[in-house]
């Protein structure tokens, strides 16, 4: 199943990803400074991401307990297609020069993507 969060879900999975089990208040305290968001907002936010599949919910204590169903790394990685697909036109180069011309990428960040790809390539 593929994993579509949009950025406000992914607020919301980063907390979880931190630590979870969570309860909506607990989420809500979490990002409120950040986000102005009520327990209004994340209760709505919370029903879409458990009907999407992306969290999971326990019912069975005095409060619902909120737990993200999709690990990190595999939606980062999704994400991140999408992201290169839809902006890049899948091209990764495309995006590297972007980063690069920007100023975002630095002779660091690009060894280590060197490092990276070598580690990666090599049985």
């Amino acid at each position: 199943m593929p994993i579509q969060c949009t950025d406000a879900e992914w607020k919301i999975l980063e907390v979880l990803w931190d630590r979870s089990p969570r309860t909506m208040t607990e989420i809500t305290k979490e990002l409120e400074p950040s986000t102005g968001w009520t327990r209004h907002t994340v209760i709505t936010l919370l029903k879409r991401m458990e009907e999407k599949g992306t969290v999971l919910v326990d019912e069975s204590g005095p409060a619902k307990l909120y737990t993200p169903a999709v690990e990190k790394g595999k939606a980062s990685t999704e994400q991140t297609r999408r992201f290169l697909s839809h902006i890049f036109k899948g091209n990764a180069s495309l995006l590297i020069n972007n980063l690069v011309s920007s100023g975002d990428l630095t002779v660091e960040d690009m060894q280590e993507i060197i490092d990276e790809i070598k580690k990666n390539s090599n049985p």
